[in-house]
């Protein structure tokens, strides 16, 4: 048996064990960075540091809380907060009280959150601030397990009318609770840690899916522990590393970010602010990071659009470069593949040396100079910006699992990572294709199943372990999966030919630096079409030097010029695709796609249904007058 093998067999029953072994370990390591705003609102935060040890104060503090107020093992404690260094403490301090955290994002409107609340059966709400909290109070008639609300920010919390004597407390208030009890009896949380068993509920994650009512996915302990071990033993993190994590910890991807961590115990710094991103690289300079791949569409175009601004010249030196990286990358990975070593021809080296000084150090310097790799989930990234990173020097590496799978099943390694692929199964999970062309996959990694939800669990879950997840790929004869579309995503035309509508939509996010969103429809029509939403500050910049400076995004969009701007970039795309998936006709959106207005999941992916019902009549307006109209 391999030494990898032996450490993912030998895995404790659950983190919060790993956790305990990390803290006795190294106690006065540095475990997590997090920003403390200026008190006067400008300048610069200030990041503060917490070690190990003392984030065991809290942690246990925190499970120590749970368990005065009653809290019993496999019960759910609901977290309803943006990414913050407290949604990891609570997190661990719902697993070190043996309960199971329900996890809400705080985008989540008060219905679907009373949803999640009442089909859990949370006995405790860990609320961010006054905006989740006033949710659950308008919900709370609905609520009968909710026992008790924690604020973690009470400021602007006020006593409400119907609000039971004791429903809500802070963050500081149950700490403080919790200490009392270790003061008590100082074994309350390492008894119930003792206790745990593999197969507890550790976590339910309710998908955000693209269709009706959510599905809460059933984790339990050994989910985790399995992915803590089998991420550390691909290699790609060390205890040396920093990682940047600013990913939604409601969300798998991000939630299985903390156990590796804990495993190797490396840095994390810690802050959700998306708008904070591009400010935060340079100060927390990580050696690693994970993103969904709208992040890296954005800087590609941030980085074209400001190249464009600098007049002819720099877009031109721009657009080489782009294609120098692309073809170093490509090259270099082939020759990597074939022999193990990833030379160029010098010519192909002379150019691409010419333009890291131009262009790709600065796009280095960005992400904080010391990044050693990206990791991108979540959704398929167009192979073409992959490629345009990978030359550059930030090396992304694809990787593919799903909430059902734990967030992690396959990533791409190392060095030997192939961009347009989510590269190898994690040691311990299997794969294989089906008949079909579906991917199905086994291991420590797949969920129990739905919860309350037996018949849905029988549809993807075979007896034998089996998972069904949907999605359509292909398998190198050396083990590298691709990922092709979704399974129900499949476009059939009327013409009975297949489209991969991911595929051209990634396709055209490669050609057009203008595009935020693009959803390509063809199913059961003679030709495809597609709606497409611009990326306001890309497009406003251009607008401002092309005629239309001072006009609302909404009116730039439906200006004759920029139609035809877009146009040359649709008639692009289609030179590279086969006939039958050519977009014949497409329409730009009056506004870009957003979790708001429920477009779009948290983690950003298309909600395909949602869209095409929303714009209905601009599609049905591109087909009128055809055959089928």
């Amino acid at each position: 048996m391999s030494d990898t093998q032996t450490l993912i067999d030998n895995r404790p029953p659950s983190v919060a064990s790993l956790f305990i072994d990390r803290v006795a370990a190294t106690p006065d390591g540095e475990a997590y960075r997090y920003p403390v705003p200026p008190a006067s609102g400008e300048g610069p935060d200030d990041w503060k540091s917490l070690s190990w040890g003392q984030a065991a104060e809290r942690v246990f503090a925190i499970a120590a809380g749970l368990i005065a107020l009653g809290v019993q093992p496999e019960e759910r404690v609901a977290l309803s907060s943006a990414t913050r260094v407290e949604w990891i403490l609570i997190d661990l301090g719902v697993m070190c009280a043996g309960a199971a955290t329900t996890t809400i994002y705080p985008s989540t409107n008060a219905e679907e959150s009373a949803f999640i609340l009442s089909d859990s059966e949370s006995r405790v709400l860990v609320a961010e601030d006054a905006e989740q909290l006033a949710k659950a109070r308008e919900t709370r008639k609905d609520l009968p397990d909710l026992a008790h609300v924690v604020v973690i920010d009470p400021a602007g919390v006020e006593p409400a009318e119907g609000d039971p004597d004791g429903w809500i407390i802070t963050l500081a208030d149950l700490e403080a609770r919790g200490n009392e009890l270790l003061a008590e009896t100082p074994d309350a949380v390492t008894g119930r840690v003792a206790a745990i068993t593999a197969d507890q509920l550790a976590t339910l994650i309710y998908t955000s899916g693209t269709t009706g009512r959510p599905k809460g996915v059933r984790l339990p302990h050994d989910n985790w522990s399995y992915m803590a071990k089998a991420t550390v033993a691909t290699g790609l993190i060390t205890a040396e590393d920093v990682q940047y994590l600013w990913l939604p910890l409601a969300h798998v991807f991000g939630k299985v970010l903390t156990s590796g961590q804990i495993e190797v115990g490396h840095v994390t710094a810690i802050d959700g602010r998306i708008d904070k991103i591009i400010e935060n690289l340079p100060v927390v300079q990580p050696t690693y990071m994970a993103a969904v791949p709208r992040i890296f569409e954005k800087v590609y175009n941030g980085v074209a659009s400001k190249a464009r601004a600098g007049g002819g010249a720099k877009y031109k030196i721009f657009q080489w470069a782009a294609g120098v990286a692309r073809e170093y990358a490509k090259v270099s990975q082939d020759n990597f593949r074939r022999t193990g070593n990833p030379s160029v021809p010098f010519a192909l080296g002379a150019k691409h040396k010419v333009a890291d000084a131009l262009v790709f150090s600065k796009i280095r310097e960005a992400f904080g100079g010391r990044l050693r790799a990206c990791i991108s989930g979540s959704a398929a990234l167009a192979p073409d910006i992959g490629y345009f990173f990978a030359g550059a020097g930030v090396h992304i590496l694809e990787g593919y699992g799903l909430t059902e799978s734990s967030a992690a099943s396959f990533v791409n390694p190392g060095e030997a990572y192939r961009t347009g692929t989510v590269g190898k199964p994690l040691p311990g999970t299997e794969v294989r294709i089906a008949d079909d062309g579906e991917i199905l996959m086994r291991g420590p990694g797949i969920m129990q199943g739905y919860h309350k939800l037996p018949d849905k669990t029988e549809e993807v879950l075979e007896s034998d372990g089996w998972f069904h997840t949907g999605d359509i790929g292909e398998l190198s004869p050396d083990g590298y999966l691709r990922i092709t579309d979704r399974k129900k995503d499949l476009i059939k035309t009327s013409g009975g030919k297949y489209v991969a509508p991911a595929e051209v939509e990634g396709q055209f996010k490669a050609v057009c630096p203008f595009v935020s969103n693009i959803l390509v429809h063809g199913a059961d029509r003679n030709f495809c079409t597609a709606l497409i939403a611009l990326d306001e500050p890309t497009l406003l910049g251009w607008a401002a030097e092309n005629g239309l400076a001072g006009k609302s995004y909404a009116e730039v969009v439906a200006a004759p010029r920029t139609v035809e701007l877009i146009d040359g970039y649709v008639k692009q795309l289609n030179e590279g695709l086969q006939r039958w998936q050519t977009i014949k006709k497409f329409r730009l959106l009056p506004r870009d796609l957003d979790v708001e207005h429920g477009e779009l999941t948290p983690s950003l992916k298309l909600k395909r249904p949602v869209v095409e019902r929303e714009y209905r009549g601009l599609i049905d307006e591109m087909y009128a007058g055809t055959r089928e109209a």
